[in-house]
């Protein structure tokens, strides 16, 4: 597609105009043409399989597509039977394939909802459908032989093939060069009940020198899912390729996505406009490149890693009020470790901290290290006044504790192994941190506050994150902050998490 005027103008394949013919006269034309799918069962059954040898060919193949020693209509035969003898013994492995994926609809029914924000699905249990973009006479945005069809092709193959190593379902709108319909690329996906769909295309532009990838996605549809998935998508792909991250766009004009019943977007992988930017994508390890890209973003949308966000210091009136307002809008818990003094000072942010849903675990009393580092009892003392107050305020019994400065600073040096073994006989969990704002700095700037949240993380599975919610710029950036993780679920800490620890 391209990018110029948001995909209205004629040229790009009708792919931003808006539809307005009614979805249950478009399926029930599709319903018609039920017969001429079984019709032509052995037909398709050669496309399937033919996407089965590309699987094994490709890399003997796919590089040559572009370099003029081999075409895509050649590709069917490259190593391989005629497409003839295919289609002669292959119509069962079609039929197969349908009836699986039309077997068990209603258990699969507003599971691609459900499924990213609740418990995963097993990848087995999970269906993918690729929609490689235009095909057949529409060959999309093309510059100097380079035809984008071809090239979303290769790469929704690949990604296909990458996917299903890591066990998920796919199933392709087109595995060879044929057109379809908007309303059929969707209904193919909503018929399928698909839990996602992923429409892949390239860019082009009237400014040659425009480059990078762009993600589409439609609020109408599964607004905040789709946002994250393409949030997945763009970001994975780029750090994968190294390819400028353009932007991340909410478009309803975009039928595909907008249309879809499931989590949906569209992905401009690059510009054929751009001569640098074509070369590659016309190239296959650059393919490869953003297939693992787009793979691993969908298997993190299903497959989150895990964050427990914390905040140390509180409460503060005008800054945890902040935080909360923020995790509530974005419908995330947190735990905070609370100063037994605040609690007393500002009870009713305390209250609200638990009302919400958040977990709590204790701090100290009084942030003074060096009276509270000075023995074990004077440790146990503060600790267990503040669990008293934390107790009266809020109601809530709490095991969780986090030492000022962690459990093993400048302070505590002397005493901290016999603290911890009596913290422990007690009954009581302390948990540090692998990763920080670095927040609890004097002047601290917000750019910087965000920057050392991301680098801090290092891909890690599962991430212990602290935070000050008495930090007024650490309120003004956290927005920001939490929309560096789409690849994270947010989760509070329980007495059953295993605690990160110094």
């Amino acid at each position: 597609m391209q990018r110029a005027r948001l995909y209205i103008t004629d040229g790009y394949g009708g792919y931003g105009r808006k539809y307005y013919r009614n979805y249950r006269k478009a399926k029930r034309r599709i319903k018609l043409q039920e017969t001429i799918w079984k019709g032509r069962a052995a037909k398709c059954a050669a496309v399937f399989l033919t996407a089965m040898l590309l699987a094994t060919a490709f890399h003997d193949t796919a590089g040559r597509m572009f370099s003029g020693t081999i075409s895509l209509e050649q590709t069917a035969t490259a190593g391989a039977e005629p497409v003839e003898a295919l289609e002669a013994g292959n119509a069962a492995f079609l039929e197969e394939m349908l009836a699986e994926n039309t077997a068990g609809k209603e258990e699969r029914e507003n599971t691609y909802i459900e499924g990213p924000t609740g418990i995963p699905k097993e990848r087995e249990d999970t269906l993918v459908m690729l929609d490689p973009g235009h095909g057949g006479a529409d060959e999309g945005c093309a510059r100097n032989g380079v035809q984008e069809k071809e090239v979303n092709l290769q790469i929704a193959l690949a990604t296909q093939i990458k996917l299903q190593e890591m066990g998920y379902q796919v199933l392709l709108t087109r595995a060879w060069d044929t057109g379809l319909t908007l309303e059929e690329r969707v209904l193919k996906a909503n018929e399928a009940r698909a839990d996602i769909y992923v429409s892949i295309h390239q860019n082009a532009s009237e400014v040659a020198g425009v480059e990078g990838i762009e993600v589409w996605y439609s609020a109408q549809n599964a607004g905040e899912e789709s946002a994250r998935l393409s949030e997945l998508i763009e970001k994975y792909t780029v750090e994968n390729t190294g390819a400028v991250g353009r932007e991340i766009l909410e478009e309803e004009n975009l039928y595909v996505i907008r249309e879809c019943a499931m989590p949906s977007c569209l992905v401009e992988t690059g510009f054929l406009s751009n001569a640098g930017e074509r070369g590659k994508l016309a190239d296959r390890e650059y393919q490869e490149q953003i297939a693992e890209g787009i793979a691993s973003g969908i298997d993190l949308y299903f497959h989150p890693k895990t964050m427990y966000l914390t905040f140390d210091d509180g409460p503060s009136p005008e800054n945890t009020a902040t935080v909360l307002d923020i995790l509530k809008e974005r419908n995330i818990k947190a735990t905070f470790f609370l100063v037994g003094e605040n609690v007393e000072r500002y009870p009713e942010i305390a209250r609200r901290i638990a009302a919400e849903g958040h977990a709590i675990g204790i701090h100290c009393n009084r942030h003074a290290y060096q009276e509270l580092y000075r023995s074990v009892d004077s440790y146990v003392a503060d600790f267990e006044k503040a669990r008293e107050i934390v107790r009266e305020v809020t109601g809530v019994e709490t095991k969780l504790f986090r030492f000022p400065g962690g459990s093993i600073n400048a302070y505590n040096k002397r005493v901290y192994k016999d603290i911890i073994a009596e913290m422990t006989a007690r009954g009581y969990v302390y948990y540090d941190w692998n990763a920080s704002l670095e927040d609890a700095v004097t002047n601290p700037n917000a750019d910087t506050l965000i920057q050392n949240g991301v680098s801090s993380t290092l891909g890690r599975n599962r991430v212990v994150m602290l935070a000050h919610d008495v930090v007024y710029q650490t309120g003004q950036c956290l927005d920001e902050l939490l929309d560096q993780f789409p690849e994270y679920r947010m989760e509070p800490l329980t007495g059953d998490v295993e605690p990160i620890q110094f």
